[in-house]
């Protein structure tokens, strides 16, 4: 028999497998939909990335930590990470740019974390099982309890609407050659970034904005955002898009592009443990190229369902043949699984963002 008394906390998945460790950050009791990251750098960045509402992430690098938080790293200004699961969590930072400890950060906004879990066995639990719903609780909670509570427990279906801005936001680019509206269902702030350094000034809206308000702002493209959770528990915004496409070029980032795939027609699926790490490879269907990806997602589009819609395959994923990205060409519309952005990850697809500007310059030279 294990001797779990030197660990104060414990995590119990729905199928009833448990894994004891040490809290830390946040100590409330706590039901989330447990994921993995296989990326070996840039906690922070999935920290505040929206995209992780409500869910428990367990990292696959085994030190987290190390090097601190830097002011400019955050992807959200509120983090709402469910938890964050770790094998080793170093509290005492090497960094020149860090400016508190990662749990520091955690505490400031509830955000649970456990360490000493063997990460290891637990990650594959969830590659053998899938993601499903987990509750942090103390280590001394009764067994029965814990699985009434995570029976009892529901994941939400509102996190677009509580992770989304609520009124408009504009951000300028030096040099002011393009306006985009980005439609904001939990945008992390690379996305914003990537495209004010290519001369875009970016008005992000909320993800309920109306298309006559958006309209209203004469803008020469519009961009649909990365967010949480299931594309179809937010039936308003790809309403809103059904109206938008043909009006300008429209980009959408992972859950952008999902929504973009309904507003067409398709269909999506949830995946059994889904993608999230920094080295996936995608190919490129339009140049024969292979891209490595920085990818957070639960959700794909179904490839059957393509073929009944003007949207076509542009790139694949090879480690299991999913969509990563379509297109229509006649509506200058196209959409990515992945995150061109990084933030963490590689830069491979950065071009994607060149190809945006490319559209509306071209858009904007027929009008």
């Amino acid at each position: 028999m294990n001797d779990n008394s030197q660990f104060d906390r414990k995590l119990i998945l729905e199928n009833g497998a448990v894994f004891y460790g040490k809290g830390f950050g946040c100590m409330d009791e706590r039901v989330v939909e447990i994921v993995f990251n296989t990326s070996p750098v840039g906690y922070q960045e999935i920290l505040s990335d929206p995209s992780y509402t409500d869910q428990g992430v367990v990292m696959a690098y085994p030190l987290i930590g190390n090097y601190g938080m830097a002011e400019d790293d955050y992807e959200c200004d509120t983090p709402t990470i469910g938890a964050l699961i770790v094998r080793e969590y170093n509290g005492e930072p090497s960094n020149f740019r860090s400016k508190e400890p990662l749990e520091d950060v955690m505490k400031r906004y509830g955000i649970v974390g456990v360490s000493e879990i063997d990460t290891r066995r637990l990650i594959r639990h969830i590659r053998d099982y899938g993601s499903c719903k987990a509750l942090i609780t103390s280590a001394n909670t009764p067994t029965e309890v814990a699985e009434n509570a995570i029976k009892e427990a529901s994941l939400p279906h509102d996190a677009v609407s509580r992770v989304s801005r609520n009124r408009f936001q504009k951000y300028d680019s030096t040099e002011h050659l393009y306006h985009v509206v980005a439609i904001d269902c939990g945008m992390k702030m690379n996305i914003v970034r990537s495209l004010t350094q290519r001369g875009c000034d970016v008005m992000v809206v909320p993800w309920n904005a109306r298309v006559r308000d958006i309209l209203s702002l004469d803008p020469d493209g519009i961009f649909l955002s990365n967010g949480p959770g299931n594309p179809e528990d937010v039936p308003e915004v790809i309403d809103a898009v059904k109206e938008l496409i043909g009006t300008v070029p429209i980009f959408g980032i992972c859950l952008g592009h999902q929504i973009l795939s309904l507003a067409y027609g398709a269909k999506t699926y949830k995946l059994k443990f889904g993608h999230r790490g920094g080295n996936h490879p995608v190919k490129n269907l339009l140049t024969n190229k292979i891209e490595i990806t920085s990818q957070n997602h639960s959700y794909a589009v179904d490839a059957e369902s393509l073929k009944k819609t003007p949207l076509t395959a542009t790139h694949i994923n090879l480690l299991d043949n999913t969509v990563e990205g379509v297109e229509c060409a006649k509506d200058a519309v196209f959409g990515v699984q992945y995150h061109p952005e990084s933030a963490p990850g590689p830069q491979d697809s950065s071009y994607l963002f060149d190809r945006f500007i490319d559209w509306m310059k071209e858009a904007k030279d027929n009008a």
